[in-house]
Parts: structure tokens; sequence; C-alpha cells
């Protein structure tokens, strides 16, 4: 669930959160004036609602009530119709409405509590532009996507909203994920591809598939701690079973078995020399700790421990964000001592001090939103598009199924 928004305004192919700092093709410069409450420092143009949303929610996670400027800004990005933008800087500004900033912002303000109406009203616009298939795409009427559809169906379902009884045209979310599923008969058995090529075939993608375990277990980007499952680590007919556990337990044993020999998944440009993808890898992290394989959980969560900590410091709030989410998730985890670092204490240095918290003394000054920190790669907190290339300009719930709805 790495982050680089996809729009139609700007296609640039750009790195997921490797080694380097993603190269976005004429990205805005940071301004000198973005708004208090927000989190980072980076122009927020392509991210500003997404990085927020996750910062939000990734210190409910941790434990910390946000500061009221923080969620104020956020509730304040709201459209008129309840969608939300990538970024407004004004409330007048004209509203380029997306699916994946919309849903975010839901499964941030649901969990903080106090916007019912505002949630209410993103809600009724998700459900107003799922498409034929039962998904979502970026945009309203844009071809359904496994990452689009995964982060709505979380927000859906932290939203009241009832997922599998949600269908268009004879269509659920589910069955939308489903058909990105690819068989079981293949080399990349289980895995989820992010959208069909022209010629409908499926390609595996580690993105899509992070996203799509999420989605399939109704949880939002932040997942939750699970007892170990007690499901094979092998791929069984997504179609089996009276719920949809067999597809999002044969995602997490193909991104088990693509972890288990470096414990960490890499990304590279065409011609570009593969480097190690830290948000992707984070997100695997949650993505097989939420469905109950924490084992293989473990090496990928140790590797990031040891080398994340430049990659989140460069790339800013969002990228914190996840750690703290995958710390969170998986068992072993500390988001305060993450590798010696205290994600939480590094993520509030980076906007508006949480309520009761102290004023960061051990984050550091490099990591303050007034050190000028870059946070070059909040950009890049990406979606990954097809078979590793991004668009570049960004992008569970009442289910009986796993964790914390889930029974065994």
């Amino acid at each position: 669930m790495n982050v680089i928004r996809h729009s139609a305004a700007a296609l640039a192919a750009v790195a997921v959160l490797g080694g380097a700092t993603p190269a976005v093709a004429a990205s805005p410069s940071p301004s000198a004036s973005l708004p208090a409450g927000l989190y980072g420092t980076s122009d927020p143009t392509y991210d500003g609602v997404w990085r927020q949303s996750l910062a939000l929610l990734a210190q409910r996670t941790a434990g910390v009530e946000p500061a009221d400027a923080a969620v104020a800004w956020l509730a304040g990005q709201q459209c008129g119709d309840g969608s939300f933008a990538a970024y407004r800087a004004t409330a007048g500004a004209p509203c380029k409405a997306d699916t994946n900033s919309t849903a975010a912002a839901v499964q941030a303000l649901a969990e903080i509590g106090g916007y019912d109406g505002r949630v209410r009203k993103a809600v009724t616009w998700l459900k107003s532009v799922q498409n034929k298939d039962g998904g979502w795409g970026f945009t309203a009427g844009g071809a359904s996507d496994a990452n689009s559809t995964s982060v709505v169906i979380g927000a859906l379902a932290q939203g009241g909203v009832t997922v599998p009884d949600l269908r268009k045209d004879g269509k659920s979310p589910f069955d939308a994920l489903r058909g990105l599923a690819l068989p079981c008969d293949g080399p990349d058995a289980g895995a989820f591809a992010y959208q069909p090529d022209k010629k409908g075939k499926l390609a595996a993608n580690a993105d899509a598939t992070a996203a799509a375990v999420l989605g399939m277990l109704g949880e939002t980007v932040a997942g939750s701690r699970q007892d170990d499952t007690d499901a094979p680590a092998g791929c069984a007919d997504p179609d089996s079973g009276s719920d949809h556990l067999p597809a999002a337990d044969n995602g997490a044993a193909w991104l088990a078995k693509t972890l288990a020999k470096s414990g960490h998944l890499t990304t590279a440009l065409p011609g570009a020399k593969p480097q190690p993808d830290y948000g992707n890898t984070a997100d695997a992290v949650v993505a097989l700790s939420t469905a109950g394989f924490n084992s293989q959980a473990a090496k990928p969560l140790h590797w990031l421990e040891s080398h994340a900590a430049d990659w989140a410091a460069q790339a800013g709030p969002g990228a914190y964000a996840q750690l703290i989410f995958a710390a969170s998730a998986a068992q072993g985890g500390d988001v305060h001592d993450f590798g010696g670092l205290d994600l939480v204490a590094k993520l509030n240095a980076t906007g508006p001090t949480p309520a009761g918290v102290d004023d960061n003394p051990t984050a550091g000054p490099d990591d303050t939103k007034a050190s000028g920190d870059k946070d070059k790669g909040s950009i890049g907190v990406a979606w990954t598009v097809g078979g590793g290339l991004l668009v570049g300009a960004l992008i569970g719930f009442a289910l009986m199924l796993r964790g914390r709805r889930r029974q065994r």
C-alpha cells in the first residue's frame, strides 16, 4: 500500500520507495507556507490527504491522540459531495476527487471519532462510484484495481457498511478482488495482480497482493495483530469455503514465499539496478501478520528494523506510519523501539505535537518541520501499477472473518 497517486494529470514512471528517492517528473517544489496542521514538509499536491490520514491513523494505532489542528486540517479537505482530493490549498479550490484519498480519510476520521457526519457523506460517495464488477478504480469510473478496491473496503468497513452485501450488478467488492487473483496452477499461485494487462492477463504484484490480503480480511491499512493461522501455506481455490479466507491466505502464502530468501521486496525502473523496497516490505509485514502468518513476518520485520531508518527519515510521515503499522501488527514489534528507533516520536516530530505529548525531545532536530526535512519520499509511499511501473501522481469491517472478526 505504498502511495503514489496515479492521476491522468501526470504520467511519470517512478521507483517504489527503493533505496533512492523516487523521481517524479515535473513535481512542484515544497512550499514555504504549508498548512500548520499538515504533517511533512514536502509538496502535498499529490499526497497531502493520504499522508495525513496515515499519520493520524498511525498515531491512534500507537495510542496517541492526534493534535486537534491536524485532524481539523484533514476534515477540512473534504469536498462538497463528500469525497476527498489528494490536496486542496483552499476550501474553494477545485475538487479532483479520488477513491484512495477519500478512503484513507474515512479510515482515519472513523478511527478518531467525532466525525460521523463527514464519514457518512464520504462513504455515500464511495458507494456511489462502485464499478459494475464490484470494485473501484483510483478515479470514479476508472477500471477497478486491487489497491483501490482494498483501501475502499477498509474504509467502508470502518464506516459501518456490511461490505459483502454491497453489490453492483450482483457483484461485491470481494468478487472484484477474486477476479484479480492468480490461479493456483501457475508459478505465482495465490498472488494478486494490480489490474489485468491489455490482453486480460494477470501478473503478480507484491504491492497489490499485500493490499488485497488486507482487503479480503476487511482491514484498514493499519491491519491488526493476530494469532498464528492454521491455514496451510499453500494455495487453495479462492472461491472455496463460505468466506473470503482462502484468497487472503493464498496471497499471504505468496508474500511469505517471495520474502523468504532476502527478507525484503525489491523494485526497479526498467534498465535500473533493483533496489530494496522499504514501503512495500512494511506493507507485506502488515498483511502477513494480519493474516496470522507471524513466523513468516518475522524476517522482513527484522530486516526493516535494521535497514529502514534512513529511508523513513527521508520519506517522512507516511513512511513512519507504514513502519508503525508493521511494528504494531507483527508479533515482537515495538513502535517505541524499532531497531532502536522510537517511531512514534519520529512521526510526531513531522507535524503538530499531539496533546499530552512532550515536544519530541528524542526525535532529533533533523526530524522536525522547522529543520527543513524535505520528506522527499512521502509522495512515493506508493501504490504500484501493473508490473512494477507507477503512474506518478499519487495514489477492514462488518465481516465475520478473522482477527478481530475471524472465527477459527
